[in-house]
């Protein structure tokens, strides 16, 4: 694979502008990610007397001293459950992917001092996407249980459906089939039917005078049959321990509780994960600061994907694949952390296309192709190599700044719906782990082409640029009002405005990272590191299956 001939003028004034612009955005970024880690100071005191760590320092204290974790889901729930005082940071859990003991694992840390770590609907999305990567990458779990159990005031948007609480111990259970290890510490409340997720775990722990799990509380138990109990004869450590036996360790104090996580790990005899060849890593040979540069700081400016490329994968090399046809999506192989990959990316530039000559043999203009757009040749094209990479048990990588597929008469009698369902088809049927980074925009199909969040990518993360949206909000406005012939002038633009700022807001990244749309709001310069973790987590599972689309429509 060649160097990547970069044509980026760091020295340009246009960089300049780009990289300011990109700047400002990680500004934003770096403090809401603040505001959502930093508990109050009075909180964490009134905690640490009785003993007791928050949450982010459990898991630093479990995790290797060196390791640098990936966090899923930093902004769940952000800027929702606004009728609740300091909101849900995080949806009171913190879900983290590190090595404890040398192995990868996922963690998992309810916040007691987010209303005692009660769950709400996006707290559990985020764990059921937690036990979903352990399950898909086959890798250790690790429960900090430390919660009161269900929202009550909030009971109907949690407790009955598919991808409700229940589903949490079904995963227990699947998880306990498929022998993946789930390592449970009660830290302080296991309330009602969240005492099942570490009933239902390998080990599970408890500290002395901290934890206390139990299907009913003492009031519920006052109130149902009449006995007065407190809370430690009840379900305390040392009744678990020694009468229920429903628990299997006992420390008097947390740190002991985090040594035994990492023995515990230190004594798994998994296999090494060997699923994909791994080759010496590379840096890239341009600078990724530069990532900050190639954007425009705006929606709708032009720039070439295979520049971010460049500074993404290993030596900055890379191999297109059919780089004259197609030209509004890049595919290419490469290397990333040593690991060979296959990238499908939008392009950022209006590429031109050549004519064949029309029936008479007459030579016809060159078409220009708009940039982010899907054409029947670049959804061939990308069928076609991500059958390949099925083929050769090569990890996907999705780039996304796509605005859709192609409308118009002359794109639906080419055969569009077709192209695109192929594409669809080939994608959604892959084998091999997916992993997918919302560069810019994500609208409508094109979405769902690229690899997007129903379509199972092992990691989905987002760029403080992103938006995802079923299309452009004033392309979406203009669309409507012309269903309004009835409003005035004034009420038109009125509308207009109310439809593009609502579509902006739910488009942004804050938005779709607090409903774990992603898995979280990426530093473009962490955009490597974050994607060599997804391959390490990927190369655990080897268990692939067979490639097969059935029926394609040609």
């Amino acid at each position: 694979m060649k160097l990547f001939p970069s044509q980026l003028n760091t020295k340009s004034e246009e960089f300049k502008k780009r990289h300011s612009h990109s700047l400002q955005l990680l500004t934003e970024l770096n403090l809401r990610a603040k505001q959502v880690r930093e508990a109050s100071p009075a909180a964490v005191e009134k905690l640490q007397k009785r003993g007791k760590f928050p949450a982010r320092e459990k898991i630093r204290r479990v995790l290797d001293p060196d390791c640098k974790p990936l966090e899923i889901g930093l902004f769940a729930a952000w800027d929702m459950y606004q009728d609740i005082p300091g909101g849900y940071p995080s949806a009171g859990t913190i879900v983290q992917i590190g090595r404890v003991s040398g192995k990868l694992a996922v963690v998992v840390a309810n916040d007691p001092l987010v209303k005692s770590g009660a769950w709400v609907e996006i707290t559990c999305k985020k764990n059921l996407r937690a036990q979903e990567i352990a399950m898909e990458n086959r890798l250790p779990i690790i429960y900090m249980v430390d919660s009161a159990g269900v929202n009550l005031e909030r009971q109907a948007e949690i407790f009955p459906d598919r991808e409700h609480f229940g589903r949490i111990f079904r995963n227990n259970a699947k998880m306990a089939a498929m022998g993946i290890p789930q390592i449970s510490v009660v830290f302080g409340f296991c309330v009602a039917g969240g005492a099942y997720l570490p009933g239902m775990s390998s080990e599970l722990a408890m500290i002395t005078e901290h934890s206390s799990m139990y299907l009913a509380g003492p009031f519920l138990v006052k109130a149902a049959v009449g006995q007065e109990v407190d809370s430690e004869t009840l379900g305390g450590a040392t009744m678990h321990n020694a009468i229920s036996g429903v628990a299997d360790y006992r420390f008097d104090k947390e740190e002991q509780a985090f040594e035994f996580i990492r023995e515990q790990m230190a004594l798994l005899n998994q296999p090494q994960p060997g699923l994909f060849q791994r080759a010496a890593s590379e840096a890239p040979a341009y600078d990724p600061e530069e990532l900050l540069g190639i954007l425009p700081d705006n929606n709708s400016g032009t720039y070439d994907m295979r520049e971010i490329i460049a500074r993404i994968v290993d030596g900055s090399r890379f191999e297109e694949y059919k780089p004259e046809y197609g030209k509004t999506i890049v595919t290419a192989f490469a290397r990333l952390g040593g690991y060979s990959v296959g990238i499908v990316a939008n392009q950022g530039l209006a590429v031109k296309r050549e004519m064949p000559p029309d029936h008479l043999g007459r030579p016809q203009p060159p078409q220009v192709q708009m940039g982010n757009v899907i054409y029947s040749d670049s959804a061939n094209k990308a069928s076609h190599f991500i059958m390949l990479c099925n083929e050769r048990r090569i990890p996907l990588l999705f780039m996304h700044d796509v605005t859709g597929f192609m409308v118009g008469k002359q794109a639906e009698s080419g055969g569009i719906i077709q192209d695109g369902a192929q594409f669809v088809n080939v994608q959604a049927n892959s084998i091999v782990p997916k992993f997918t980074v919302v560069v810019r925009n994500s609208f409508g199909a094109g979405n769902y082409a690229m690899c997007g969040k129903a379509y199972d990518p092992r990691l989905i993360f987002a760029w403080p640029t992103a938006k995802l949206a079923v299309m452009d909000g004033g392309i979406a406005a203009d669309t409507v009002l012309l269903t309004k012939k009835e409003l005035s002038e004034k009420e038109r633009a009125e509308f207009r405005k109310k439809l593009v700022d609502k579509y902006n807001a739910e488009a942004s990244p804050y938005f779709i990272s607090a409903r774990m749309m992603v898995d979280g709001i990426l530093d473009p310069r962490a955009t490597r590191d974050t994607l060599i973790t997804g391959l390490e987590m990927a190369a655990h599972n080897a268990e692939l299956g067979e490639f097969r689309t059935g029926v394609l429509r040609m």
